[in-house]
């Protein structure tokens, strides 16, 4: 499915631009609900792991690379969804989990990363190496990025054994998972400064005998004017963009991949891809509707079972995050109710975090296996989750805990698979 990416700046250029949307999760359900997605779309999909997700350590999902790639695909295959259309990436690759770290140290294990990820078979890589190491200076200079990311595109190519791989670069890069403070000063990237990027990255490339490879960077990561934070979302204007849009005139082949694309209205995505920024991350949000239907599916538990029958799934998470808060507490701040609230239920969804801890595994078996055992009355559906109620009442859905779930996750899904997505006989038609 390379040709996927080796097409979309064509397919832009030539007026006839599509999107991919990028699922950016490790869960078994939210990827089981995209490969379903996809499956009802005869459209390719594109899964990506984070540096501090998957990496060469196992990241927080214990996975390296290969693990994750197999996991990936024994799930497609389980469902019917074929291999070749399954496209993996790699997100945020570069120093991130090792700031901590000196420079030197840091990007060594980058390399290493980066390594692993491409002899793993996958094929779009994000060079991110905007962040600071240890002794390094708050903000780093354009030059100094791109160098790092040209080292880290010299350990992927070495490393691919000859198969192609297609890089994303990009200075201005949002937090991964959203921001933590206002938006009010949100600003589109500068069409100078998008511009300037492309240029120190394709001249630092060419000094380090990367030349060949520069037709392989596809996409430049930018900031369109959409994000969110904990209660609040920027939604797209692309008024903003037009001075923005012109860069992609100047650099054929190329578009712009947007990040923090989540909870946009659905019409915005459609404009995004029309506008260039046809590789669409999303990953909170799934993982937030994930939230969404298992509390919801906990409280027609309440409903239905005696007190000492329940699984107890949204106490075991408080007492997880409160035991464990280090992926929360630098992002929630306020009282200690703002800070519950925003643990349940901000966007950002720190709360993903903490899916795989065993006893937050257990209380979701339970609360699986308690549903599973019991008619669930159409009048509590209604209740708690009107949306799939109305699926079931139109013979759509049925009402058993695993399916309205991955209908709720599907929901999310939906807005960006109709915004412009290459179907597969699109593809094999098309001449651009």
């Amino acid at each position: 499915m390379s040709e996927f990416l080796e097409t979309m700046g064509a397919a832009y250029a030539a007026g006839a631009p599509f999107g991919l949307y990028s699922v950016c999760s490790a869960h078994p359900l939210v990827l089981q609900a995209a490969i379903l997605q996809a499956l009802d779309d005869h459209s390719p999909l594109l899964v990506e792991a984070t540096s501090n997700q998957v990496n060469q350590f196992g990241g927080y999902t214990g996975m390296r690379p290969a693990d994750f790639r197999n996991f990936v695909v024994e799930l497609a295959v389980r469902l019917g969804f074929a291999p070749d259309n399954l496209i993996l990436g790699g997100d945020h690759l570069g120093p991130n989990p090792w700031q901590h770290l000196p420079e030197a140290e840091a990007m060594q294990h980058a390399e290493m990363m980066v390594a692993e990820y491409s002899r793993a078979g996958f094929v779009k890589i994000h060079l991110d190496a905007s962040m600071p190491c240890l002794g390094d200076p708050a903000i780093l200079p354009d030059r100094t990025i791109a160098e790092r990311a040209a080292r880290l595109c010299r350990a992927a190519e070495a490393a691919a054994n000859g198969a192609p791989r297609f890089y994303v670069i990009g200075t201005e890069v949002p937090v991964p998972g959203g921001a933590t403070e206002s938006l009010s000063e949100l600003e589109v990237t500068h069409t100078s400064a998008a511009r300037h990027t492309l240029g120190i990255h394709r001249e630092v490339f060419a000094a380090a005998g990367l030349e060949r490879v520069w037709p392989r960077v596809i996409a430049l990561v930018v900031q369109p004017g959409v994000e969110f934070n904990h209660d609040s979302v920027v939604d797209y204007t692309p008024s903003k963009t037009e001075s923005l849009r012109t860069v992609l005139s100047d650099a054929p082949g190329m578009v712009f991949e947007a990040h923090s694309t989540d909870y946009q209205r659905p019409a915005a995505y459609h404009q995004l891809v029309q506008d260039g920024f046809t590789i669409l991350k999303v990953g909170p949000a799934l993982t937030f509707a994930l939230r969404e239907a298992l509390f919801a599916l906990e409280k027609i538990e309440q409903e239905l079972l005696p007190t000492h029958r329940l699984s107890h799934l949204s106490a075991t998470l408080e007492h997880e995050m409160l035991t464990a808060p280090g992926n929360w507490r630098k992002h929630y701040h306020g009282t200690p109710i703002e800070q519950r609230i925003l643990r349940r239920y901000s966007y950002s969804d720190r709360m993903r975090y903490y899916w795989k801890q065993p006893a937050v595994e257990q209380a979701v078996e339970k609360l699986m296996q308690n549903l599973e055992q019991i008619h669930i009355p159409e009048t509590l559906l209604s209740a708690a989750l009107p949306d799939q109620y109305r699926a079931v009442r139109a013979g759509k859905l049925r009402p058993a805990p695993e399916a309205l779930i991955l209908h709720k996750i599907r929901e999310a899904l939906v807005p960006y698979a109709e915004a412009g997505i290459c179907r597969l006989e699109q593809l094999a038609t098309a001449s651009y």
